[in-house]
């Protein structure tokens, strides 16, 4: 298998092709991809849910990228793009997945708000491993969640602002996370094909 496909390969596993119902908020997890925010003001523009939450300080990515935080960022795209002011909730905070999750739950219950089905917008690649931490560290009752992304092609992906290489390495990050985290608490296990091991260790042996 050539360098290419393995790296389809793992780009596919990193993406859970959940369907999408109406859902009480989407919740979008903060990062350097502009992109998810104007996905997110899509799915609220489509009706996908009436409330959206842009959760995000400054991370490893965007430290010295961004002017604001990353939900502020994101907020901000989404309202030029129609998203009703008073349907957004902010968390500015986080610096990690976890941290997305857990300050945005203490948010919304500081709030007074009983969300019990979400949509995540995350990155393609960050699917899996949003809705693995989300699953595993959400602490308040819910029934329904689900992930998605802009679902594009790892070769359409990447851009000015997002190069190849950025990618690949924040993508084969996200992979040992998936195999790591669920020992430390952080994340619920998942299955890892042998096919996607392998695929992971030829991309790595390139890249590291």
């Amino acid at each position: 298998m050539k360098l290419y496909q393995h790296i389809d390969n793992l780009w596919a596993y990193m993406q859970l092709d959940h369907q999408l119902e109406k859902s009480d908020c989407i919740f979008v997890l903060g990062s350097n991809d502009v992109r998810v925010a104007e996905h997110a003001a899509n799915l609220y523009l489509q009706g996908f849910a009436d409330k959206v939450i842009f959760s995000g300080g400054f991370g490893r990515l965007t430290e010295g990228v961004f002017e604001k935080s990353e939900a502020e960022t994101f907020a901000n795209i989404a309202k030029d793009m129609g998203v009703a002011s008073d349907d957004i909730i902010l968390e500015d905070q986080a610096t990690n997945s976890g941290e997305n999750v857990l300050l945005t739950a203490e948010l919304v219950q500081h709030q007074g708000l009983d969300f019990r089905s979400f949509i995540l917008v995350q990155k393609p690649y960050m699917e899996r491993r949003s809705y693995a931490t989300f699953v595993k560290q959400w602490p308040h009752p819910y029934q329904r969640v689900a992930v998605t992304s802009t679902k594009a092609e790892f070769s359409h992906y990447f851009n000015d602002d997002i190069d190849i290489d950025m990618v690949v390495r924040a993508m084969l990050g996200d992979f040992e996370r998936i195999k790591s985290y669920p020992a430390l608490g952080f994340q619920i296990e998942q299955d890892v094909p042998a096919n996607v091991e392998a695929s992971y260790q030829a991309i790595k042996a390139v890249f590291d």
